[in-house]
């Protein structure tokens, strides 16, 4: 049964939202959240089984039209298949940016072609979606599109080299691309969350790496709820970067802050030596 739930921007007709890495996590959780909000979804992600599983569940709940649309992101042709399918949809309203992995271990160490894929997924295929879906979007003056990038956008960590890298321009790519589309009526968000309960750290390849989720204190994690929740509710404000949870938006102003405090310090000792 459809839900009378007033949709996060209030538009009349929903339209089509576009979710990539749907078949888990927050991207599952974005899908559930804008079809209860009246939203058509096409769905993409590696996994068809998870995709069609979601897709007859969000039928069932809501009703509305889920489509399914199998694509891997860390290949040119997987990116292709979602580019084409983007300039089909003629009411694309909202697109997600969604799909995304991480590794564990020091750059030299871990395979080249992780780190290469590692950027398909989060840069090239966020940037060639984006560019895809954003005709349309100005031309008809409607349009959300949530670039998802992570805590990790504010910070340098080691043994996460290339992922901070990759959020870190996810971040900055949607604070600039915000303010170039003002005026226009879409809306561009950087969404960075910090631990989120998904099944990402229960994979095999992070047990394998001596991951341990227990470590983390429970007051550090959220839920993909909360997490897509938040998302949502802060298009009211029109917030580009949006920070979920309150220990996560003070780790990331200290970040800032810390990078400031090392430049001048950089400055003043480079005009001493002057």
């Amino acid at each position: 049964m459809m839900s009378d739930i007033k949709n996060f921007m209030g538009w009349d007709t929903p339209g089509v939202a576009l979710i990539t890495g749907a078949s888990s996590g927050m991207g599952a959780e974005f899908a559930h959240q804008l079809a209860a909000q009246g939203f058509n979804t096409i769905l993409v992600a590696r996994r068809q089984e998870r995709l069609d599983d979601l897709a007859s569940s969000l039928v069932n709940d809501f009703s509305g039209n889920h489509e399914v649309l199998v694509a891997d992101l860390s290949t040119y042709a997987g990116i292709d298949t979602v580019k084409q399918r983007i300039v089909a949809t003629s009411n694309l309203n909202v697109l997600v940016n969604n799909a995304g992995f991480t590794t564990v271990g020091k750059f030299k160490d871990v395979p080249l072609q992780l780190q290469l894929d590692m950027i398909n997924v989060h840069i090239l295929a966020t940037v060639q979606l984006t560019k895809a879906a954003l005709p349309s979007m100005v031309d008809r003056k409607r349009g959300v599109i949530i670039n998802v990038a992570s805590l990790a956008a504010f910070m340098f960590q080691e043994g996460s080299v290339m992922y901070c890298a990759t959020k870190t321009f996810l971040r900055s790519f949607s604070e600039a691309l915000a303010m170039e589309l003002r005026g226009t009526k879409v809306h561009v968000q950087a969404l960075c969350p910090g631990y989120t309960r998904t099944e990402l750290f229960e994979t095999e390849y992070y047990k394998s790496m001596g991951f341990d989720a227990s470590t983390i204190v429970d007051e550090k994690w959220m839920t993909s709820m909360e997490v897509v929740k938040t998302s949502l509710d802060a298009f009211q404000s029109k917030a580009v970067t949006v920070v979920p949870g309150t220990q996560n938006e003070e780790t990331a102003k200290n970040s800032i802050k810390k990078q400031i405090n090392d430049w001048e310090r950089a400055s003043k000792k480079k005009r001493s030596l002057e």
